[in-house]
């Protein structure tokens, strides 16, 4: 572990913040080349800027991304490439590790893979949680089942502007009080494992001595059911202007994973993933998480997964490696 940990210390030595296609990511991305090469396996690159370090006829494709958001932890991503990595100094048969590109910000990096119909047989991506439900359940792995579907869009309340010390309350017209109701009426409609989030909100014409006329809040619903996600934005009354449907992880990676730990709870990621861009294209692809500390913060610099932790989940990666590449 002493490696995978000073290959995460030396990818974050480039930056915290290593954007999609800047020269911190481009930089990443180099020293990876350099790691790869070290290991006796081929790289390459495609048009997309991706890294690939393959042994032989390689079916099997490890790995994850190494862009952050800005000012990011140390194993958003990085984690899933450098524990690829050190599967393929393991486990002698034919696989590739691969670093996909701007994955925070487009998948830029397996879009364009899914785009050029250039897919693995299989497809396994390690990744830290990023939330708090395997610490509360006492659990260093998760094996994940799929992807969630997201909805994004925005809704407007009209209202009317009116002087703030004149205007008695029993007359307003109050378009932000409208907004506040329904940001309360999207947390009750979020059940079941689902989860709306009102992360902005604009408010006009924006002075403090106006009774607001106009506002404008975003909606973020997430389900893991396309059925759920259709109930979220039916009750929410809104047309979305971006969505994703939930996808599946399948066989054999789902299956070696469940095998290789079979105590592991089973979740399903409320965050995109690349592994969900090459399985929604009908890649067999499998996620494996594992635990987030500190409360499950993530895209912080106080991003957190123990040594123990990590040295189990690459234990389990090597052993679906060995099971399923041939």
């Amino acid at each position: 572990m002493e490696r995978l940990l000073q290959r995460l210390e030396e990818l974050y030595a480039i930056g915290s913040t290593r954007i999609g296609y800047s020269a911190e990511e481009d930089a990443a991305h180099a020293l990876l080349a350099r790691w790869l090469t070290d290991a006796g396996l081929e790289v390459e690159t495609d048009r997309a800027g991706n890294t690939f370090g393959r042994r032989g006829d390689a079916g099997l494709w490890l790995g994850s991304h190494l862009d952050t958001v800005p000012n990011g932890g140390r194993f958003d991503g990085a984690l899933g490439v450098v524990a690829a990595l050190e599967v393929a100094t393991r486990v002698d048969r034919p696989l590739a590790v691969v670093a996909f590109r701007d994955e925070e910000r487009t998948c830029a990096g397996s879009n364009a893979c899914v785009e050029d119909g250039r897919l693995p047989a299989a497809f396994l991506e390690l990744h830290v949680e990023q939330g708090p439900v395997l610490a509360r359940a006492g659990a260093p792995l998760g094996v994940v089942t799929g992807i969630v579907g997201q909805a994004r869009g925005e809704v407007e309340f009209e209202g009317r502007a009116d002087h703030a010390g004149t205007t008695p309350m029993d007359a307003r017209d109050d378009a932000l009080v409208k907004a506040a109701e329904f940001v309360l009426r999207a947390r009750a409609a979020a059940a079941g494992g689902a989860v709306v989030t009102v992360g902005r909100l604009r408010v006009e014409p924006g002075a403090v001595n106006v009774v607001p006329a106009r506002a404008t809040a975003s909606v973020d619903a997430r389900a893991a059911t396309s059925t759920q996600l259709d109930g979220l934005v039916s009750a929410l009354g809104f047309v979305p202007t971006y969505r994703t449907e939930p996808v599946a992880m399948s066989d054999p990676p789902l299956a070696a994973l469940r095998a290789a730990a079979p105590d592991a709870p089973e979740l399903v990621s409320g965050a995109g993933h690349d592994a969900g861009i090459l399985a929604a294209a009908g890649v067999p692809a499998g996620m494996l998480f594992v635990r987030s500390l500190n409360g499950g913060v993530s895209h912080s610099p106080d991003e957190l997964s123990s040594t123990e932790d990590i040295a189990l989940a690459v234990d389990v990666l090597a052993a679906v490696a060995v099971r399923i590449a041939r």
